[in-house]
C-alpha cells in the first residue's frame, strides 16, 4: 500500500484536452481528493503545466498512466509528501 499524499509534477501536454478536462480526468482516479493545474509555458503545439495532486494512498503509476493516456509526458517529480499527514515546509536561514 502506498502512503503518498501529495505529488507535484512538471508535465508537457498537448493543447487538447484543455486544462479543465485534463484535471477532471485525473480527479476521477482512485484516492485523489483534489487536483490543481497551472500553466507554466505555452508553445505552438504544447503546454508545460504544474500539476499538484492530493489524496490518500496515491498511486504514482496510475497517475502516470492517466497522464500518458491523455497525451502528456511527465518531465519531473517536483515534490512529494508521504505519511499520515502532509508536513508544511518551513523556511530556514538558507532559504533567505
Amino acid at each position: 500500500m502506498s502512503h503518498l499524499r501529495l505529488i507535484v509534477l512538471d508535465v508537457l501536454k498537448p493543447h487538447k484536452p484543455i486544462l479543465p478536462d485534463f484535471a477532471e480526468h485525473l480527479a476521477t482516479l482512485e484516492n485523489i481528493l483534489g487536483v490543481n493545474m497551472s500553466v507554466i509555458e505555452i508553445d505552438q503545439k504544447t503546454e508545460t503545466v504544474k500539476i499538484s495532486i492530493e489524496g490518500v494512498n496515491l498511486s504514482y503509476a496510475a497517475i502516470q498512466q492517466e497522464i500518458e493516456s491523455l497525451g502528456g509526458t511527465i518531465h519531473s517529480i517536483d515534490k512529494v509528501a508521504a505519511g499520515k499527514k502532509i508536513i508544511e515546509e518551513v523556511d530556514t536561514a538558507q532559504d533567505r
